[in-house]
């Protein structure tokens, strides 16, 4: 992973000419006076660890996995949201960590935590690093620094096996360190599949997904990660969790969904059992056209409520088709309308195809679409997403090159309040930044609601940290009055912690804070994120 950008280097894209000439002269873009920094020149402050806490984790882990290097505190101090690589390309790097911490199982974990616990130093789980809420960065809030000793990352890369398959109860049995297509890799030797593919892919890990209550592409089809859970393990610093005897049970309120979007407030996830598919043998994606937004949502609504439902299934509004971002291949090369995607995956020759296969669904799903105001695209539109749809974070990296702010939002609501709450971020972001170019999408279909995802851009003006943090507070609150919820699939972090806070309302922080100060008493458990001390 680039350390102050997306992905791997050689995959970084060039701006066409157009999308350059129409960000310079449509949004005033202009290329940044001060070059990026290098990884070398990333300023830190000296680590503060006591050597005799260094010491200690190292008896836990071994010496080797626990390092204070230069590079080691870069790549862990922060995620991948823009506020996180305008920090590290300005050379700031103020996030990092003392020290990053590699433990190899459950046992060296919660040791790790008890550890950290008597000596008040603050942990930070890190998975793949790909946060965009601000949750891997402590160190830059007050209370970080408040009484601790220091802050450590806990690297839980070395927590990546495959520890069982279930197949009669189509359960997997992981490590949490396990990164999405190793999982994949390993699941496809036994034919079969989590079915889980956000944008972050590539890098992010399952016990991340679980931590931020992820949600995929395929989330129509396959549910969103939280629904895949039926099982885990929690280290916390007052001891072990074991959660999931069934899948469903009555015996009292289900602790699995108190640590599901918890971000490593209460502990860390050590193991988790996950549903499983069959791997899909046929996927096939299409595009449709829609004259606005509404018919679109209106059509993905049937879809939702009636079916039947496509495995993938998003809807562009007409600034992003214009713009071709479901395309992050050929971007610019757009058209009107709305484009909708549908994905179907599955099998024509399982028992039932008749009902359940991909052709059957594909021509009823048509039927619905086209009933409802949509022009069939053909294939090629939706081949073109499924081969670009990990392509648009390094998108940004170019354009952040160039000038330009770009940063990603998203929330929920029910289908009656998605106009209002669409029509509510984009004046917000419209009121706090001039004129920036504001697209979004519905990817996430439910029979009561879904999900808007926005894609802004501006030009830098000024401090471009302050600029944002500026938008983002706008539409933070813009969001919460409209009824929709701070996050639907990115997690609450630091960035959303107080909306979170006015979302669920006093007593419901009161009641989190409560869970933290049981599990957590010392407070060492990423102080800041998800709820205030």
């Amino acid at each position: 992973m680039l350390w102050s950008g997306w992905g791997d280097p050689a995959k970084a894209r060039e701006l066409p000419e157009p999308v350059r000439k129409l960000l310079h002269d449509l949004l005033g873009v202009r290329a940044p006076d001060v070059p990026a920094a290098t990884l070398e020149s990333v300023r830190l402050a000296p680590p503060r660890l006591p050597a005799a806490v260094l010491a200690a984790l190292g008896g836990v882990t071994g010496p080797v996995h626990v390092s204070t290097g230069h590079e080691d505190r870069v790549r862990h101090a922060g995620g991948k949201s823009t506020p996180d690589l305008l920090r590290m390309r300005a050379g700031d790097g103020a996030g990092a960590p003392d020290a990053v911490v590699s433990p190899g199982s459950h046992d060296e974990v919660a040791e790790v935590l008890r550890v950290c616990a008597e000596a008040l130093v603050a942990v930070v789980p890190f998975g793949g690093g790909t946060s965009v809420v601000g949750a891997l960065t402590p160190a830059l809030t007050p209370e970080a620094g408040a009484g601790f000793a220091g802050v450590i990352a806990l690297d839980l890369g070395r927590l990546n096996r495959l520890l069982d398959v279930d197949a009669e109860s189509m359960i997997a049995t992981f490590e949490p360190g396990v990164r999405a297509p190793e999982a994949e890799r390993m699941l496809g030797e036994h034919g079969l599949t989590i079915g889980h593919f956000p944008q972050s892919f590539e890098y992010a890990t399952l016990g991340g997904f679980a931590a931020a209550r992820s949600s995929g592409q395929a989330s129509a089809g396959y549910g969103r990660f939280d629904d895949m859970v039926v099982g885990l393990t929690l280290a916390t610093p007052a001891g072990t969790l074991e959660l999931g005897r069934a899948p469903k049970s009555a015996a009292g309120p289900d602790l699995r969904q108190l640590v599901l979007g918890s971000e490593g407030a209460f502990g860390v996830i050590t193991a988790l059992r996950l549903r499983v598919r069959r791997a899909p043998a046929v996927k096939v994606y299409e595009g449709w056209r829609f004259a606005s937004f509404a018919e679109g949502g209106a059509a993905l609504r049937a879809l939702a409520q009636h079916g039947p439902l496509p495995t993938v299934l998003r809807l562009s509004d007409e600034t992003e088709t214009m713009i071709g971002l479901a395309r992050p291949d050929a971007i610019g090369g757009g058209d009107s309308g709305c484009l909708v995607i549908a994905g179907y995956e599955g099998t024509d020759e399982a028992p039932g195809a008749e009902v359940t296969g991909v052709s059957a669904r594909r021509r009823a799903a048509g039927q619905v679409l086209a009933g409802l105001g949509g022009t069939p695209l053909g294939a090629e539109p939706g081949e073109a997403w499924a081969h670009g749809r990990f392509s648009a974070p390094y998108l940004r990296d170019t354009l952040l090159a160039e000038g330009a702010t770009v940063e990603t939002l998203e929330t929920a609501g029910f289908w009656a309040g998605l106009p209002r709450l669409y029509d509510a971020v984009r004046l917000a972001l419209l009121g706090a930044l001039g004129s920036p170019l504001v697209m979004c999408h519905i990817s996430h279909v439910y029979e009561s609601g879904a999900s808007l995802y926005f894609t802004v851009v501006t030009a830098q003006k000024g401090d471009p940290l302050e600029q944002w943090e500026r938008a983002k507070e706008a539409v933070s609150a813009a969001i919460v009055a409209a009824g929709g919820t701070i996050s639907h699939h990115h997690g609450v972090g630091r960035d959303h912690r107080d909306a979170y806070a006015r979302e669920i309302g006093p007593l419901g922080a009161e009641i989190l804070r409560a869970v933290k100060e049981r599990l957590d008493p010392a407070g060492i458990m990423n102080p800041g994120a998800l709820v205030t001390p």
